[in-house]
């Protein structure tokens, strides 16, 4: 957009955040213009940010006054707000409950899991890698029975549930996780590639 007429959404995050890219990929499939500010770790503890969000966590989005916290969270608003009735969110009993459910395996065993996998290879957090392996390898394990029945994770099309999950998987080799056991797995994931406007999340420097 040009400069007379800046985007209306602000994103705060950083490039390597899965759960910052998640947003990213909403937001570029529903073709929503925004303005993306990268916010390490020392900007997330300025009051300027904490204002924002007192948790001090990323991603935030800012829509006019309207403040999104959690990844999750601003999915299911971007779909609501910008894409009503939209197969990213399903209005269908069972395709939403699927929704749910998969966005709390994100919030759960993909964050414990993966997630955490590679933050510790790649930022030396000290939690404990053997517990993140064996959350990983548990939840790689359903997810690739589940996959190998059907082409998404909780309908017969991509949704928000779908964005949720990708990131961190598709990065889990960062953590030192490979994806060769999980053909189903990686099928998923080239679908996920293969959507319009899909962007990568960069890899180490």
């Amino acid at each position: 957009m040009s400069e007379n007429h800046p985007p209306r959404l602000t994103l705060y995050g950083t490039e390597r955040s899965g759960h910052a890219h998640r947003v990213v990929l909403l937001l570029r499939m529903l073709e929503i213009p925004y303005r993306f500010v990268n916010t390490p770790v020392e900007a997330r503890r300025s009051a300027d940010f904490l204002r924002l969000n007192p948790l001090g966590q990323i991603p935030v989005l800012e829509d006019g006054h309207t403040v999104i916290c959690d990844s999750n969270a601003i999915l299911v608003y971007l779909a609501k707000r910008y894409a009503p009735g939209s197969p990213w969110l399903p209005e269908e009993p069972l395709a939403a409950a699927g929704v749910q459910r998969w966005l709390s395996i994100a919030a759960g065993e993909i964050k414990y899991g993966p997630a955490l996998a590679r933050v510790i290879v790649q930022w030396g957090d000290p939690s404990d890698r053997d517990c993140a392996l064996q959350i990983t390898n548990r939840v790689f394990r359903f997810m690739e029975a589940h996959l190998g029945e059907r082409a998404y994770l909780a309908a017969d099309h991509a949704t928000i549930a779908d964005l949720a999950c990708y990131s961190y998987t598709a990065h889990a080799p960062e953590g030192g996780v490979s994806l060769q056991p999980y053909p189903a797995l990686r099928n998923w994931l080239s679908r996920i590639e293969a959507l319009p406007r899909f962007v990568p999340m960069p890899g180490p420097p």
